[in-house]
């Protein structure tokens, strides 16, 4: 239930979905003066969210929180990956594989598991759309492995999550950690602190080894010259801050904002 629920406010709390029910609103009435501020505000916000720097404010803390992981410290016992980086309806219809804006969470764990051939490979990814394709993305993960020539008996794939929450509960019984063993994180920098919280709350502890950033981490951060990717950026971000109160109030997060 909580799955349909946290879909359903996804979508309502997307900023982008809002101001284009505000527009919409405000296109009708506009033949009233409250229609016609309605249909100002919302074309300044698009605009603000668009083309201003308000996206990468938003995402930057996400991706500054957790740091760079140190190898210093040794070799990993084992690494999870959590989907997210791979189309799998493009997988289930055409047999291709398509990775997305978060394809380094696969490419990178490929360079992990080359540098520790010791260190279990543990791919946490199931169906995460409300309406089923019939394709997880375990499917794909284990195809893309398997091209980049990592032995298949060397993957292990956890195919029933189908959110964050799921992704922590589902690998720690896959997983079965020991005392004492080390495990890494592998996920988008701005999804590293919910993922955290997560892992902390099912009782798995985990390292951070945050990729896929989308901001530079320092100096000026510059607005955007194509609207089209300042308000995907700000969607993003902001479902993430979302997410993490929502997570932190449901129980499923063990912090407000994990931190290391």
């Amino acid at each position: 239930m909580f799955f349909y629920i946290s879909k359903t406010l996804g979508f309502l709390a997307t900023p982008t979905n809002g101001l284009l029910v505000l527009l919409l609103v405000g296109v009708v009435t506009l033949r009233w003066r409250f229609g016609r501020q309605l249909t100002g505000l919302a074309a300044v916000l698009l605009v603000i969210c668009g083309l201003s720097p308000a996206a990468n404010l938003l995402m930057a803390p996400l991706e500054q929180r957790f740091p760079r992981w140190d190898a210093g410290n040794g070799a990993p016992d084992g690494i999870v990956v959590l989907g997210g980086a791979i189309d799998a309806t493009v997988f289930g219809a055409r047999g291709e594989l398509a990775l997305n804006e978060a394809g380094e969470r696969m490419t990178e764990a490929v360079a992990l598991a080359r540098t520790y051939p010791n260190a279990r490979i543990l791919f946490s990814g199931g169906e995460g759309k409300v309406l089923k394709q019939g394709h997880t993305e375990a499917d794909a993960a284990r195809a893309f492995f398997a091209r980049m020539g990592l032995a298949p008996e060397r993957i292990e794939v956890e195919d029933r999550s189908r959110n964050t929450t799921e992704n922590a509960v589902f690998s720690k019984e896959l997983a079965a950690p020991k005392p004492g063993e080390r495990w890494l994180l592998v996920t988008s920098a701005w999804h590293m602190p919910r993922s955290i919280g997560c892992f902390r709350a099912a009782g798995f502890p985990v390292e951070a080894y945050p990729v896929d950033f989308r901001t530079p981490g320092q100096g000026l951060l510059w607005p955007f010259f194509f609207a089209s990717d300042g308000l995907r950026r700000f969607d993003l971000a902001s479902r993430e801050w979302i997410g993490l109160a929502a997570y932190y109030a449901s129980g499923r997060s063990s912090e407000l904002f994990p931190a290391p």
